[in-house]
């Protein structure tokens, strides 16, 4: 009821700014089916998922025309579960984004609150799991380089260039807020994108240090707050490359991302703690993505993607070689121009071990499989506003 009534008192607060020539949009996602694991903790499962695709979330932007070519922007977005009504990360209103910002036609947009890192903004579009496909079940395993936007950056400056010629850089620095001590938990990145008619390329890189280990839950990320963050470690290293080519009704794209974790404590899955890990591990992840779309019709699509994830872990007790491959198949048919219905296949395959652990496969917001491999199916319907 709170949360309600504050809700309902922003959007009245913002209609009234809107009568000030400000825009303000409402928009957001609601993507609900049904799902079936043929191994979700060591037996077969249906139920009603929400974002088995795409995250259902709803949001407010608005501008304000500032004159010069300079606007005040703003962005809240929260997500939540389409089935019960909760929040995807509890104790918080906006759990994707917040922030305020100046933006210039000339020099770019500079903006401050929770956002999310390089990874997403330039990468992410160019991969199965990123906002260019959103298939949260194609993710690489455990999310390792945030490509399926697992989690965002707290108390971050962000900047964003101007497009020059297709051309775009930006940066983000997530403050640690901890007195005395300006790197625990703290976060930053780069990254780059190009885009020329049927070419998009991007490169990303993103550090976090001490960021997922409780010692600070007031930095820029924190272990145990509901952000997925599936992966806990002292320190976290991604960088990654992509490239999309698009030719009449078909693109195909290759994606690359490299992950260091150095002092790795637990790995996580749905929900679910999998792995412990010895003090001084560290496992270093490589996930090589295929991927492709064909458009049959305009309303009607077909898309695909592989994954190779290769990984090597290291400790004290000496070194494992876990491995992941991820097959993804979908077809998508558009109702209007945003109602569309899904029906999509995932299978993975694991192998190796995670330390003294056995590797198991554990497709994207799924439950793990207490085996080596792992089937799901769903079928479903999205709703974008």
């Amino acid at each position: 009821m709170k949360n309600t009534l504050i809700i309902a008192g922003v959007l009245s607060a913002f209609a009234v700014s809107a009568h000030a020539q400000s825009s303000v949009t409402l928009y957001g996602s609601l993507d609900a089916g049904i799902v079936y694991a043929n191994n979700a903790g060591g037996h077969s499962q249906w139920n009603q998922g929400s974002g088995a695709l795409s995250d259902t979330y709803f949001g407010l932007k608005g501008s304000e025309d500032l004159g010069g070519g300079l606007h005040a922007i703003f962005t809240l977005e929260n997500g939540f579960n389409l089935n019960n009504g909760k929040d995807t990360e509890s104790n918080t209103m906006f759990n994707r984004q917040a922030y305020v910002g100046l933006q210039s036609d000339r020099f770019g947009t500079v903006t401050l609150g929770r956002q999310y890192d390089s990874m997403v903004d330039y990468l992410s579009p160019l991969s199965e799991a990123g906002a260019g496909y959103g298939n949260n079940l194609a993710a690489h395993p455990f999310d390792n380089d945030n490509l399926d936007h697992s989690f965002s950056i707290k108390n971050a400056v962000k900047y964003t260039s101007a497009n020059y010629a297709g051309f775009k850089v930006g940066g983000l620095y997530g403050f640690s807020n901890d007195a005395g001590q300006f790197s625990n938990n703290r976060a930053w990145s780069v990254g780059a994108s190009y885009n020329n008619g049927p070419l998009n390329a991007a490169a990303a890189y993103l550090q976090m240090n001490n960021s997922r280990t409780n010692s600070n839950t007031s930095g820029a990320n924190s272990a145990g707050a509901g952000n997925n963050t599936n992966l806990s470690a002292e320190t976290q290293r991604t960088f990654g490359a992509g490239v999309n080519y698009s030719y009449g009704p078909a693109t195909v794209g290759f994606v690359w991302t490299h992950t260091q974790y150095e002092g790795l404590i637990a790995g996580s899955q749905g929900g679910d703690t999998l792995y412990t890990f010895a003090n001084n591990t560290n496992l270093h992840l490589d996930n090589f993505e295929l991927n492709g779309r064909y458009a049959l019709t305009p309303a009607l699509s077909l898309d695909a993607s592989y994954t190779f994830t290769d990984g090597k872990l290291k400790n004290s007790a000496g070194s494992t070689d876990p491995k992941w491959h991820t097959v993804s198949l979908q077809a998508d048919y558009s109702l209007s121009k945003r109602t569309d219905v899904y029906v999509e296949g995932v299978y993975q395959h694991a192998s190796g071990s995670l330390g003294n652990q056995a590797n198991v496969a554990m497709i994207n917001t799924l439950s793990p499989s207490t085996t080596p491999n792992q089937i799901a199916a769903t079928v479903g319907l999205r709703h974008r506003f």
